[in-house]
């Protein structure tokens, strides 16, 4: 099992109300899960408890049958892919490099091996032809994949991914989706959050819904995204819509 979390609880203020209470959740290689929730049911929180950013009050994290204690040893074998934010103005190779840094020794600089795991991470994402390109100055979905880009540059055999086709177009999250897939077919593991049920379909994905900090149903997409399901969790009626006999999208209903 890649990553086995047991009964983990956090809070942010001592004697407050558990922001996540009880979450138990395994993966294995090649496995993609999406968390899906309405806003503030914990998810980001879980992924923060999972990189270390957060340190949960109960409950246990294990990495490849180790216990993830140690940061450097995490970020080796764990990426974590945030949200395609701020106004950085290193070059998207430069950016991507920076996955190397949790294999280098302190102080050292990337060599000619870790250029070259940059350069193919670069190019596994579709995007080797804007290295040079200022992070700063490209478009949401290629900050995006750059992003993904520094997390294969770690070599990781986990991939966290918060929210990653948030504010994209149609063309950018199918770009980032179908690196999600393949990313998992080659045998690596991907953790994802979302607000868009219907990825999870896409992907072939197991789910779990997280509402209140508590798991509230998992299982298959296919299984867990129903209608009375989606109700409970969202507080509203969803249709789920079929393409020839595949549900493929979770419309809220007005």
């Amino acid at each position: 099992m890649v990553l086995k979390v047991e009964n983990l609880t956090y809070r942010r203020v001592p004697g407050q109300l558990l922001v996540l209470d009880g979450i138990d959740l395994s993966l294995g290689a090649g496995e993609i899960l999406c968390l899906v929730g309405p806003n503030g049911t914990g998810k980001t929180t879980l992924l923060r408890c999972l990189i270390g950013a957060l340190s949960p009050e109960n409950g246990r994290v294990h990495i490849d049958g180790e216990a993830a204690t140690n940061p450097r040893a995490l970020a080796r074998k764990m990426a974590y892919v945030p949200q395609a934010a701020g106004d950085s103005g290193l070059t998207l190779f430069d950016t991507v490099l920076l996955g190397r840094t949790p294999h280098l020794p302190p102080l050292a600089l990337p060599g000619h091996h870790d250029e070259r795991l940059a350069h193919e991470a670069l190019s596994r994402v579709g995007i080797a032809h804007l290295a040079a390109r200022p992070f700063n100055r490209v478009s949401g979905g290629e900050r995006q994949l750059a992003l993904i880009a520094r997390a294969l540059a770690q070599q990781p055999r986990l991939f966290l991914m918060d929210e990653p086709t948030a504010s994209l177009d149609l063309g950018n999250q199918a770009r980032v989706l179908r690196t999600i897939r393949d990313l998992a077919a080659d045998g690596m593991t991907v953790l994802v959050t979302t607000h868009q049920p219907e990825h999870a379909l896409l992907l072939g994905a197991r789910v779990v819904a997280i509402s209140g900090g508590r798991i509230a149903a998992a299982g298959p997409a296919i299984d867990v995204l129903q209608p009375e399901v989606l109700a409970r969790l969202y507080g509203t009626t969803i249709d789920v819509v079929s393409h020839c006999g595949n549900p493929v999208a979770c419309v809220p209903r007005l």
